[in-house]
């Protein structure tokens, strides 16, 4: 969050949090909008000892803001190894309580937080999570993409030849993709993925989400990299690209759902034949009894 988008305070509401201590809490914080910190967020950070983040001047700034004076360390890529154990150790030995947060949004989405959050169990201490903003489910909540199975695949490999061995590796997956990017690499990460999943694969790009020049890019993947590139504005801001499933999977996978279905509706009742095929397939539950109807409805035919 820049200093120009800290604008006039938004006044929150008195939570009374109950603090454990010695104890671990996961906060979220706005990804733009200041008016998506909530209140219980605010008054968990103005509660515990101590706040452990990734830029305390970026941090500082938001806590300010919100009139929040914990006192806040560094704890980001390059010292969390290291750090975690011992501020860890040393905050249980005192009875403290502490907050992780990241520069935006949820800790640990493609943001430090798992090495932390590791030691924190490990050493018995007790990790409880304030929940908010993401930039991920805030992205597919809008993209009007499948959300019944996705897979997060964070950043893509800045180097080329690693970008596009994992976009192959997913060509075929029959799952939502959704990744995180960098201005300085959207358009070679699109461009890449129209080499690796086709031209015309559907695709959603979400930039700047819930700021002030909020835009999503729809279409084809060819189509948001012609717009990509006409937009003299794409170049500012961080992306959430969305890519639709290798939709041939998709109906493999649906002809192996109907097959499991008919076998098992062969052999006992509706309900328990949807028990053992959404435990089987890994499907959402909803799916595999639209299914079983379309199964049953080819059976009376």
């Amino acid at each position: 969050m820049s200093a120009e988008q800290i604008t006039k305070a938004v006044s929150l509401p008195a939570v009374d949090v109950s603090i454990e201590r010695p104890g671990v809490y996961i906060v979220a914080t706005p990804i733009g909008n200041l008016g998506d910190f909530s209140a219980r967020a605010a008054a968990t950070l103005a509660a515990v000892d101590i706040i452990f983040c990734e830029d305390t001047r970026h941090s500082r700034r938001l806590l300010d803001h919100f009139g929040i004076n914990t006192p806040v360390s560094a704890l980001h890529d390059h010292n969390e190894a290291h750090m975690s154990e011992q501020s860890l150790t040393r905050m249980a030995a005192a009875g403290q309580a502490c907050a992780l947060i990241s520069d935006a949004g949820t800790p640990l989405i493609s943001d430090p937080g798992y090495a932390f959050v590791r030691a924190a169990v490990a050493a018995g201490l007790p990790v409880r999570t304030v929940p908010g903003a993401c930039a991920l489910t805030a992205a597919l909540s809008i993209a009007g993409l499948s959300t019944a199975r996705f897979s997060f695949e964070g950043f893509l490999p800045a180097q080329t030849a690693a970008r596009e061995a994992r976009l192959s590796a997913l060509a075929s997956d029959p799952r939502t993709l959704v990744f995180y990017e960098a201005l300085h690499r959207i358009l070679a990460s699109l461009t890449a993925m129209v080499e690796a999943f086709g031209a015309a694969r559907e695709a959603v790009v979400a930039r700047e989400l819930t700021k002030r020049f909020e835009t999503l890019y729809r279409g084809s993947l060819a189509d948001i990299v012609a717009r990509v590139e006409a937009d003299a504005d794409a170049s500012r801001g961080e992306f959430v690209v969305m890519v639709a499933g290798n939709v041939a999977e998709q109906g493999a996978d649906d002809a192996e759902l109907e097959r499991l279905l008919r076998i098992t509706l062969a052999e006992t009742d509706r309900r328990a034949a949807v028990r053992i095929v959404t435990a089987l397939s890994g499907r959402p539950r909803n799916q595999v009894y639209q299914a079983s109807l379309r199964v049953s409805a080819a059976g009376e035919t």
